[in-house]
């Protein structure tokens, strides 16, 4: 039975370092530079744990600037297994509520900035191409675990979902929010793409807590989204998502994962040309 470690790169809000026991910093570089903090490295009810502040501690690093490859390198380095992120996101869909829980199976890019791939031809990257399976973009079995945790907990949870990831950092138009809708979009955010690909290509199992703050800019009939908005539910998803990660952290390190794991390694080295 392999040993599970599990990373977790906090979003907006969502990286609270008092989750961990016996907990440490350590700063790493990486050979894409260094990641958008130090890790920290604890335990949580005895599994080792290593949490990334996506975007800063300070919360200083705008989207297009994070260093995703970094980042995933850098938790993969360390011994990661898993990688369970949060993020905060919009809703796309009427019947996601802000305080609600999405945990997303596909997503769409919509960036144009940034670095998809550690296979990128330059000096010091790994030799070939990878053309990397993205029918499944999340790890199933870690996915079916967070949705087990959240109905557990008595939260409203959405099994699948779509996610958009836009380049940001301004918020959607209200043209672009239909657009996105229309296009199948079920919650809209600025992180996960690369980082779910760039996970994939690292062979780690991956999978994302999306907890809506607001309905994104399509609402006729409300508000559209802006900061004022988004922090007002801040506070109540910073909660259910650490409540969340500590319930389902200790049901993951509990079954063996070899046969995943290795099957998600294979399936990395199998896309390199």
């Amino acid at each position: 039975m392999s040993a599970v470690k599990i990373g977790i790169i906090g979003g907006s809000g969502l990286d609270d370092p008092d989750i961990l026991h016996s907990r440490h910093e350590k700063f790493v570089d990486t050979p894409y530079g260094k990641p958008s903090d130090a890790l920290t490295i604890g335990q949580i009810e005895g599994v080792d744990c290593v949490l990334l502040a996506r975007h800063g501690r300070k919360h200083d690093i705008m989207p297009s600037k994070i260093n995703f490859r970094a980042n995933v390198y850098a938790l993969k380095q360390e011994g990661c297994t898993h990688l369970v992120v949060t993020t905060a996101c919009g809703s796309l869909q009427e019947q996601i509520a802000p305080g609600h829980i999405v945990v997303p199976d596909q997503f769409i890019d919509r960036t144009y900035k940034r670095i998809q791939t550690y296979y990128d031809g330059e000096e010091g990257s790994p030799k070939g191409i990878s053309h990397i399976a993205m029918h499944s973009p999340f790890c199933e079995r870690t996915r079916e675990h967070l949705i087990a945790s959240v109905k557990s907990l008595g939260l409203t949870c959405h099994e699948k979902g779509t996610v958009v990831t836009m380049e940001g950092p301004r918020f959607s138009s209200r043209a672009e929010s239909k657009m996105y809708r229309i296009l199948g979009g079920d919650v809209i955010n600025m992180t996960t793409v690369p980082e779910v690909i760039l996970a994939k290509e690292q062979g780690l199992c991956y999978a994302a807590i999306a907890l809506p703050t607001d309905y994104d800019s399509w609402r006729e009939s409300e508000e559209s989204v802006s900061l004022d908005v988004v922090m007002k539910t801040f506070a109540m998803n910073a909660a259910n998502g650490k409540k969340v990660l500590l319930d389902v952290i200790p049901k993951i390190a509990k079954e063996d994962w070899t046969e995943t794991i290795q099957g998600h390694v294979a399936t990395a080295k199998e896309a390199i040309m």
